[in-house]
């Protein structure tokens, strides 16, 4: 029973990882779904929506930079417990705002408390997990950011339509004081040693880090697809309410069945990988074929814009987030094959740093132009090419894995 123990339990981390995801995201998508509301109530256009999720991008992306090491420092336990605290306070404080430029200062206090979320999740699984279930285990808990969009609009808009915008944001956050209570009661730090090769504490410094071609291969692959994700959790309610006619009911039923389509891609690529491994497969072949596959379906899914049928845009959308899933499950688990455990949460700072400045230039500060100036035409067919882009450059730079 004792040796069986650690293969029980992971499982609690793994709930904990999950569900730490989801109302990771949940504070995140609530400005997004609300969006109609607020900008009649405080005035705002494209533009200023898109400078106020810049703020977000800009701090989250910058977070990164050091969240990542201080979670290697911390240890998973501590760093992830205050990213919660800081997080769920800045979320609230979402409430209180009369303007667009209060909004930016809190979205971007989000942003750099946020940016923990990732690097300690992934580097838990490092520690819990062996490496031909990692992948599988990153799409659970990482079906979060889909289960958040499934059960979040609903629950968004009744709680708006009955107590008004700015007491939904107070609400979401408060639902992560509990979360930091829970975690700290049910969260284990020990590792598994038979997970770990390399037991030496020593950190593993940036420059190091990034003198290995295998970093450039996960930094260009989320620089390029991170915009994707971010796009349609962002604009897809803007999108649904100025040009197909949706209200927020109507919002609130379709994101849903966005994500759940999502998520079951997501649990697909997040599996598949594994039983390659176990037919014989490498790592890497297995790794890197299913992210090419991941990424061939995103260019059919750019038809969503000229789509006669507003639900057959939802369902070409359903489709480019559900790959975006399988591939994101794939390379946030090529961090743990390429690296040891000790340097999980720096490389996968630098990851999601990379990934952030490619969501602030083609998530949030180019849309709110392009939308304003040019329609959604445009930024629908640049979400449809920028995984192939970014598989190019996963197999350039681990060709010789």
């Amino acid at each position: 029973m004792e040796t069986n123990y650690p293969n029980r339990y992971r499982w609690v981390i793994l709930s904990l990882l999950f569900v730490a995801t989801t109302v990771n995201y949940m504070d995140r998508i609530v400005l997004s779904v609300l969006i109609p509301t607020i900008k009649s109530d405080l005035n705002l256009n494209d533009i200023a929506f898109g400078h106020i999720l810049s703020a977000f991008q800009l701090t989250y992306t910058l977070g990164f930079l050091f969240v990542g090491k201080m979670i290697d420092k911390l240890g998973t336990k501590l760093g992830y417990l205050l990213s919660i605290l800081l997080w769920s306070a800045a979320a609230a404080m979402h409430g209180v705002c009369k303007s667009a430029s209060c909004l930016a200062i809190w979205r971007g206090a989000l942003g750099i408390t946020q940016s923990g979320n990732f690097p300690a999740a992934i580097k838990s699984v490092s520690e819990w997990f062996h490496v031909q279930d990692r992948s599988f285990a990153t799409s659970l808990f990482n079906a979060g950011s889909s289960i958040s969009n499934i059960i979040g609009p609903p629950l968004i808009v009744a709680l708006a339509l009955q107590a008004g915008w700015r007491w939904t944001f107070v609400a979401f956050g408060l639902l992560g004081f509990l979360l930091v209570t829970v975690w700290q009661v049910l969260y284990k730090s020990e590792k598994q040693p038979e997970l770990e090769q390399d037991q030496t504490k020593e950190h593993i410094p940036w420059l190091q880090l990034l003198r290995d071609r295998r970093s450039y291969a996960i930094m260009l692959g989320k620089f390029f697809t991170d915009p994707v994700w971010w796009f349609y959790l962002f604009w897809m309610p803007n999108y649904l309410s100025s040009q197909r006619g949706f209200d927020l009911k109507e919002i609130a039923f379709a994101t849903p069945l966005i994500y759940i389509v999502a998520t079951l891609i997501g649990f697909v690529g997040g599996w598949f990988p594994g039983f390659l491994m176990r037919k014989g497969w490498s790592v890497s072949r297995a790794r890197k074929t299913t992210m090419a596959l991941s990424a061939a379906l995103l260019p059919v899914t750019a038809f969503a814009v000229f789509a006669p049928s507003p639900w057959l845009a939802i369902a070409l959308v359903s489709l480019a987030c559900g790959a975006h899933n399988s591939w994101s499950a794939n390379i946030f688990t090529l961090t743990s094959d390429c690296f040891p455990s000790r340097a999980v949460g720096s490389m996968t700072g630098l990851a999601g740093f990379a990934g952030g400045l490619g969501g602030l230039l083609f998530a949030t500060l180019l849309p709110g132009y392009i939308v304003e100036y040019f329609g959604y035409v445009p930024i629908f067919v640049l979400m449809g090419i920028l995984h192939p882009i970014a598989y190019g450059c996963v197999h350039v730079f681990l060709k010789s894995r």
